[in-house]
């Protein structure tokens, strides 16, 4: 009992706040608070306005020059309501926004640089324009410097967009986020929880490590999964399909055979001396050595000269022509067979009469009547 008293007192111990201003507040256990909504700038929360002027800049390129010109005046009339000056310099090529007397809400100018900045990005000024409300974030998304080759680049981007946009339009429905992929920038547009995830699309997309099509499927079990009350807070890890990468081409490791292990070094190789020694080329004056190289270089001078001449003359060798068969000598075979197949049956009928010859008995014959015995012998007068 003491040792759970002891515990008790402990733990008011830790709950206890120091300092006058870590005491609990009535609105902390405040059910119907929502802690993570975004409430609406009232002005009369700065009725004085902001001491100081800031500025935030950036450059477009041309091409985007006669649609700015066009959209100019919606996003200054957009941004006035807010107490937000804009400049647009068509000289310098350049988007200028800055704070004024009016402007109350000091994070406003940071929303308007973001203004300017999907403005250059080829943005559509009616959607660049949504990014001024409290509930939309934006994040413009560098691709260009995360691989080296033009053609694998523009392939990898390709494959973000899908045919007919059908990536890009599932990925925009699925995080809720409005994205463009222009040139070596991917500008992206909604809450903070789909920027991120687009975020992670796209680079995987370009680094080559995921296809957006295996995020688009993890997207879309994740959504059934938020619907099921029972697995709201657990892992969904089980859940989720694991992707891997099946074309990795692995460099294959060369196994080096192991010469069999000798204490002594190999010996040592003879060197240019050595050689001419041993051929007697050493003993030889200058004039004879130039000697000796020219005609050897002679010789394989005529050997590669008989060699192209035996391979340009191949070229004019006529084909053998296919051997005909003769009709002749067809019909002279068809002929041999027929008499071969004559003769072998006259050996069989002779083959026959000799074995009922043999199977006669002498009694039997002896014995007969003599009626029979002139009536064979006709038949045998009628053979002859």
């Amino acid at each position: 009992m003491e040792v759970e008293n002891a515990e008790k007192v402990n733990l008011e111990q830790k709950k206890k706040h120091k300092g006058k201003h870590d005491k609990p507040k009535p609105w902390d256990e405040d059910p119907n608070i929502d802690r993570w909504k975004i409430e609406k700038f009232d002005p009369s929360w700065n009725p004085d306005g902001l001491l100081e002027v800031s500025s935030f800049s950036t450059i477009f390129p041309r091409y985007r020059e006669k649609y700015l010109q066009e959209a100019w005046p919606k996003v200054k009339s957009a941004l006035k309501e807010y107490g937000i000056a804009a400049e647009l310099n068509l000289v310098e090529g350049s988007m200028t926004v800055s704070t004024t007397r009016k402007t109350r809400d000091p994070y406003i100018i940071i929303k308007a640089r973001d203004l300017i900045k999907l403005l250059s990005r080829s943005v559509p000024a009616p959607q660049a324009i949504k990014i001024l409300d409290d509930e939309m974030q934006c994040d413009i998304i560098k691709i260009g410097n995360l691989v080296r080759n033009k053609e694998r680049f523009v392939k990898r981007r390709q494959r973000l967009v899908g045919p007919n946009s059908s990536t890009l339009k599932a990925l925009e429905i699925l995080t809720s986020c409005y994205i463009l992929v222009q040139g070596n920038t991917v500008a992206a547009m909604g809450s903070f929880k789909g920027l991120k995830q687009v975020r992670r699309i796209v680079e995987d997309c370009v680094e080559n490590k995921m296809h957006p099509v295996y995020h688009i499927k993890i997207l879309m079990m994740k959504k059934e999964l938020e619907k099921d009350r029972a697995l709201k807070d657990e892992n969904w890890d089980r859940f989720l399909p694991t992707f891997k990468k099946k074309n990795v081409q692995t460099k294959k490791v060369k196994s080096k055979e192991k010469k069999p292990y000798t204490p002594f070094p190999p010996p040592q190789q003879p060197s240019k001396i050595d050689q001419e020694l041993e051929s007697g080329e050493y003993f030889l004056s200058e004039k004879k050595k130039l000697a000796k190289k020219w005609e050897e270089k002679q010789e394989k001078q005529a050997q590669k000269a008989a060699e192209n001449k035996r391979k340009r003359e191949e070229a004019f060798v006529p084909p053998k022509e296919p051997v005909k068969q003769d009709s002749n000598k067809s019909e002279n075979k068809e002929e041999d067979v027929a008499a071969l197949a004559m003769s072998l049956k006259q050996k069989a009928k002779e083959f026959g009469k000799q074995k009922s010859l043999q199977t006669i008995n002498a009694e039997e014959y002896i014995s007969a009547p003599a009626a029979e015995q002139p009536s064979k012998k006709k038949k045998k007068s009628k053979h002859t």
